[in-house]
């Protein structure tokens, strides 16, 4: 039987915060649910000219254009394959800004108190430590604490630059 994840016994903790998880290739990443508009199956884009090679093109999204983001090709985890587990992410950022993120496949959604979030120690990593939020041990997993906000608006995304 699968427990809440929670440090209380009558329910979530003060401040806890509700996340998503998802897989990139062998690892285990998570983003605030409050960011997530929709989980959607991966279905075919509209190129853009002169994209990176991570932007893999936009989708019309009952009226919206959505730029979305190959996550596995951006932090270079290798191989990318398109299968039944593949999704997109649909995330609802600041100033009303849409942006689908691919990635391997979803978990859960989980609450996490504060007190199970520890700090991000310096290390060499495919994705830089200032994108990242925390870590968090569920069980025998390790969780990575994504500001999915923070990302998708840096200049390394470059998606400023193609946001409708």
């Amino acid at each position: 039987m699968n427990a809440p994840i929670s440090s209380a016994t009558n329910g979530p903790a003060a401040g806890a915060v509700e996340y998503l998880s998802f897989s990139l290739g062998a690892e285990e990443y998570a983003v605030d649910i409050l960011k997530v508009q929709e989980i959607r199956g991966y279905d075919a884009v509209t190129t853009i000219v002169n994209a990176p090679e991570f932007i893999k093109g936009v989708i019309n999204l009952r009226g919206t254009i959505v730029p979305i983001v190959d996550m596995r090709i951006k932090f270079a985890l290798g191989e990318v394959t398109y299968n039944e587990f593949t999704v997109v992410i649909v995330l609802n950022l600041a100033g009303g800004r849409v942006v689908g993120v691919v990635v391997d496949g979803v978990s859960e959604v989980m609450t996490l108190p504060p007190a199970d979030i520890r700090a991000v120690p310096p290390m060499g990593s495919v994705v830089t430590t200032e994108y990242l939020t925390g870590l968090a041990a569920v069980g025998e997993r390790m969780i990575i604490l994504i500001d999915i906000e923070k990302l998708m608006n840096s200049p390394e995304m470059g998606l400023v630059e193609i946001a409708v």
